[in-house]
């Protein structure tokens, strides 16, 4: 009995053995089998891949274990995006002998998650990463493959609420539109739009609740592409994107043109250090103009694309920028900021932080020790398993705006917007719009404006009016203000008041 009891499971362990090695591989394939798929390799290897397929599936129905043919086989299939039949190859590969190439694990758990099977990719990249032939490389990709898939699993049993509304064919054409911004009082939209291979900035004023025909900014469009754009709260001041142009910096710089007595000024490049032999885009102005965020990928930086920041000094120049830091950038791409006027939000679009798709949006909230919170993913399906793009988020924090290739629009490309929901939303903003006027003759005044908060008793804002005596500043809503205004040769003024959660002065 004892003998029995030794032998036995040997017997049985010889016998696993035995079948588990009952299939073909490329070494030790013969005769026919051996030369289709020895053909069928060299023409998979010289990228025909359609020649490759017909020789592997020859060999599989002659060889249907033939390991390293299935396996083949799945990879072509999953290199044309048809991942269902390379889901399918990969699980026969494994169903064969699931020990004999562990990286099959790691390309079953990607399919599955460009199928959106996150659970199951899931299981897979935890499986691959319990194996002893893991790289470097090929660690962390599959931790980050598994951090998306166990977020992406939860994301879409909890969609957010997102309802996409076009903005309609007098902003949206044939062609394409994108990147859009607003002022502060939502009166003005500016975007980019491409007219016969030409990227143009254009124009739209709401009347009456409706955006008109959007029109060409012809005093700042130039022979050359203007791209990515950012207006000041008070439409102001215009940051803008051109490539490629002589006398550049780099291969992409930021530039500015400034509206003053009605019209825009010549179009300047906003020099170095903003600009650099790099490449910079996608600028976000804050609410005062003070202060610019920007996608660069200088030296310096995190990743392949960090976003940057530059402070408007005294003596209107730009200060050296200074990344966004470690929790915003990544070692992969990080770029489109967009700081809403509140001062207090950032939203940007990653490949680095835990995501859906490719670029996710993120939105990430100042602290009061002044530095970033840990950047939330906006959720589905606001994103996707695609790439999503720049986000821009109205004043009174309700609406966002953003570019999209959808169906059931009028181009390619269009505009549109949506209600965010409220965990998303910014801290609540107003702003304040005057005009400063000689009280006797009605004469409009340049003159020097400051907002104080009066809880804090510290100066929140100031601007200097242009001669047409206007202007418009962005507010903490909820607060009370001391409003002064001084000129030479006029008495000073001052006064109180209190700003609502919403509207404006």
């Amino acid at each position: 009995m004892l003998r029995l009891i030794i032998f036995l499971p040997l017997l049985l362990f010889f016998q696993n053995c035995l079948a588990q090695k009952q299939y073909t591989t490329a070494k030790t394939a013969k005769g026919k089998v051996k030369a289709i798929f020895d053909r069928g390799m060299r023409m998979s290897m010289n990228r025909q891949y359609e020649e490759a397929l017909q020789d592997l599936e020859k060999v599989l129905q002659l060889e249907p274990a033939f390991i390293d043919a299935q396996i083949e086989w799945a990879n072509i299939k999953n290199q044309f995006g048809q991942y269902g039949e390379a889901e399918l190859g990969y699980e026969k590969a494994l169903a064969i002998d699931s020990t004999y190439l562990p990286g099959v694990l790691y390309s079953l758990g990607i399919v599955e998650y460009d199928q959106g099977k996150f659970g199951e990719a899931a299981r897979h990249f935890e499986a691959y990463l319990k194996t002893q032939e893991v790289s470097e490389k090929r660690r962390r990709s599959s931790e980050q493959y598994l951090a998306s898939a166990r977020f992406s699993d939860k994301a879409y049993s909890t969609p957010v609420p997102y309802n996409p509304v076009n903005l309609g064919s007098r902003i949206n054409t044939a062609e394409d539109e994108y990147l859009p911004s607003l002022t502060a009082d939502g009166e003005k939209l500016i975007y980019t739009a491409m007219r016969g291979g030409q990227e143009d900035f254009f124009l739209s004023k709401k009347v009456n609740g409706e955006w008109q025909e959007g029109q060409p900014i012809a005093a700042v469009n130039t022979p050359y592409n203007e791209g990515a754009q950012s207006i000041s709260a008070d439409g102001r001041l215009l940051v803008f994107t051109i490539c490629n142009r002589p006398g550049a910096f780099g291969r992409c710089d930021l530039y500015f043109s400034e509206y003053k007595n009605g019209k825009w000024t010549p179009v300047e490049n906003m020099g170095a250090p903003v600009n650099s032999p790099a490449y910079e885009s996608l600028p976000s102005l804050t609410a005062d103009g003070k202060t610019l965020w920007f996608t660069s990928d200088r030296r310096g930086g995190q990743g392949s694309l960090d976003i940057w920041l530059s402070h408007r000094q005294p003596n209107g120049r730009w200060s050296e920028p200074e990344n966004a830091g470690p929790v915003i950038n990544t070692p992969a791409a990080d770029q489109a900021p967009f700081i809403h006027p509140d001062g207090q939000t950032l939203y940007f679009m990653s490949k680095g932080h835990v995501g859906i798709g490719g670029y996710d949006l993120f939105f990430s909230r100042l602290q009061p020790d002044g530095t970033w919170g840990e950047p939330q993913n906006l959720g589905y399906p606001i994103n996707s398993k695609g790439n999503e793009g720049a986000f821009f988020v109205s004043l009174d924090g309700q609406t966002a705006y953003f570019s999209s290739t959808m169906e059931g629009g009028y181009g390619k490309t269009d505009i549109y917007s949506f209600e965010l929901y409220e965990a998303a939303r910014p801290r609540p903003a107003t702003y304040v719009k005057a005009i400063v006027t000689d009280a006797n003759t009605g004469e409009k005044l340049s003159s020097q404006v400051e907002f104080t908060d009066l809880e804090s008793q510290q100066v929140y804002a100031s601007a200097t009016t242009g001669s047409d005596g206007e202007f418009l500043i962005v507010l903490p809503a909820g607060k009370d203000y001391a409003l002064s205004v001084s000129k030479e040769k006029y008495l000073f003024y001052s006064g109180n008041f209190a700003l609502a959660d919403s509207g404006s002065l």
